[in-house]
């Protein structure tokens, strides 16, 4: 089938049905799809995952094959900044290495872990149903070498296709149907241990005898309550299962992003707490401060975070496509350019304030009027950005875009304590400080106290609050905690404010690590 209908005119939806009944993981589709599609060593577009179940004598190995879901409504589709991940008109979720920046927004989004970044190219890829065989009317590699015919492909609009009858007439299920992506690749005979990546523990320190698992375990452990592994205490399965064998992916995001929070927070959060200080009389408007100092301290702190997002990239020769080729459902692009246009602002209002006086005051009195949003904007779309990965629960929260914002007028309160020229305003920024750290650390207690919707989101806050990223998060707390601390015990000095601010931004990174990291460690497959 070359074309995305059929001769009947009938749009074509191309679906595949693994039928776990017949699987005897023997590996053939993994070797298959590394072979046709040149996957180098390290990864994998396809693989099959071992669970054991049950115990002794009753006990068997369950397999689940795992692969891109070919989902109606991708979320890695909808994340890509330049659409290099793409929907096809025949349902088949493709890519294009040409336009891929390695921005890592489709892992993160991607429910199934299906996605990875060749480590040859540094581009993202998947299974795209062997797409380039399709289009010449054969069969995806991994179909035409598994011995038992467990893997079946055909179109699911057409009626007398076996996948169709099978999807029809068969109890067939699917990976994490809550995540409303509509997924294409359905199961028969499926062990609910290999559908769920929580449902079967890992073996105590993730360790596996026969398993690209890296030592002291890459990925929160899984089957138990805690995420602590071991398998013998609240494991989500009916039947005690354990892992045997499994393939981790590395977290998409690391230290870079958790800075870039911080980064971006402050860059918002200076020119916020200025124009909240000029409207409440404690910062003046014809005053060097808010002319000048204001936006370069903001410019800075937004080119930092330009730089930390192109070093992120796997291409970051190629960040100019976000705006050449914008795909504009992606947050990634929108956040671009509203920074892109809050950086603007910040360049007319310093040209405007550059003659000093009242005649300037003025006009950047009404420059504030667009530049003021543009920074609130700046400060919560990140909100949006974790809300796009769908595969990561704990972002998936509705009071982030607030807290968000009252993150950044902590780190501008805090940078603008440690700048020259806001000496007037140092009680305004002392108060603020303290106002919105404590607001930040009722928005943390929310987090401790209140119950999670789903295990994973569960298990993602066990581990930053207990689990690996304790530290840094109970560190950010504290650092948080003495900033307003230091401010309600009234004491005063020149070391004071620069202990104020350094504690308040430290600490905010602190709990930014633990948040962005916890958030990708729960696995996915």
């Amino acid at each position: 089938m070359t074309e995305s209908t059929t001769s009947s005119g009938e749009t074509v939806r191309w679906a595949k049905v693994i039928d776990h009944t017949r699987c005897i993981g023997c590996h053939a589709c993994t070797t298959a799809c590394k072979s046709e599609n040149e996957v180098p060593l390290g990864v994998t577009r396809t693989y099959v995952k071992y669970a054991d179940v049950g115990t002794f004598p009753a006990a068997r190995r369950a397999f689940q094959v795992t692969r891109c879901n070919q989902c109606d409504d991708a979320p890695c589709t909808t994340a890509c900044p330049t659409g290099a991940m793409f929907r096809r008109p025949d349902g088949i979720v493709d890519f294009d290495k040409s336009t891929c920046i390695g921005c890592k927004a489709c892992i993160a989004a991607c429910p199934y872990d299906a996605i990875f970044i060749n480590p040859d190219d540094h581009s993202a890829e998947k299974c795209n149903f062997c797409a380039h065989r399709i289009d010449v009317g054969l069969e995806p590699a991994c179909v035409t070498v598994c011995p038992t015919e467990a893997i079946i492909v055909g179109d699911l609009a057409d009626p007398t296709s076996k996948v169709a009858q099978l999807v029809g007439r068969e109890p067939v299920q699917v990976r994490r149907p809550e995540k409303e992506t509509h997924p294409k690749l359905f199961y028969v005979g499926a062990h609910q241990a290999t559908l769920d990546p929580l449902a079967a523990a890992r073996p105590d320190g993730g360790l596996f005898m026969w398993s690209e698992q890296p030592k002291g375990g890459a990925q929160v452990g899984a089957g138990h309550p805690h995420g602590s592994g071991g398998g013998k205490h609240g494991a989500n399965s009916s039947a005690a299962a354990v892992l045997s064998y499994d393939v981790s992916h590395k977290a998409p995001w690391d230290w870079r992003v958790s800075l870039y929070t911080l980064t971006k927070g402050v860059a918002a959060g200076v020119y916020l707490a200025a124009l909240l200080l000029c409207l409440l009389g404690g910062l003046s408007w014809d005053g060097r401060a808010w002319l000048t100092i204001t936006p370069l301290v903001a410019m800075v702190g937004l080119a930092v975070t330009g730089a930390l997002l192109i070093w992120d990239l796997e291409h970051p020769g190629r960040f100019f496509m976000i705006f050449t080729r914008p795909q504009f459902k992606s947050w990634l692009v929108r956040g671009a350019f509203i920074i892109a246009a809050y950086g603007l602002g910040l360049v007319t209002h310093l040209a405007a304030g550059l003659g000093g006086g009242a005649q300037s005051g003025a006009a950047t009195r009404w420059i504030a009027w667009g530049a003021g949003p543009l920074a609130g904007m700046t400060a919560v779309y990140t909100a949006y950005l974790f809300a796009q990965a769908k595969a990561r629960d704990l972002w998936q929260n509705p009071l982030l875009p607030p807290h968000l914002f009252v993150q950044a007028l902590l780190a501008g309160g805090a940078t603008l304590l440690l700048v020259p020229g806001f000496g007037e305003a140092t009680d305004g920024l002392r108060l603020l400080v303290a106002l919105t750290g404590a607001t930040h650390l009722l928005f943390v207690l929310g987090e401790l106290t209140l119950a999670h919707p789903t295990a994973h989101a569960a298990l993602a806050a066990h581990e930053m609050v207990r689990g690996r990223f304790a530290g840094w998060f109970w560190a950010g707390a504290a650092g948080v905690a003495a900033a307003a601390a230091l401010v309600a015990v009234g004491l005063t000095g020149a070391w004071v404010e620069p202990v104020i601010a350094l504690s308040a931004l430290v600490g905010l990174f602190a709990f930014e690590h633990a948040y962005v990291q916890a958030g990708q460690s729960v696995p996915l497959a």
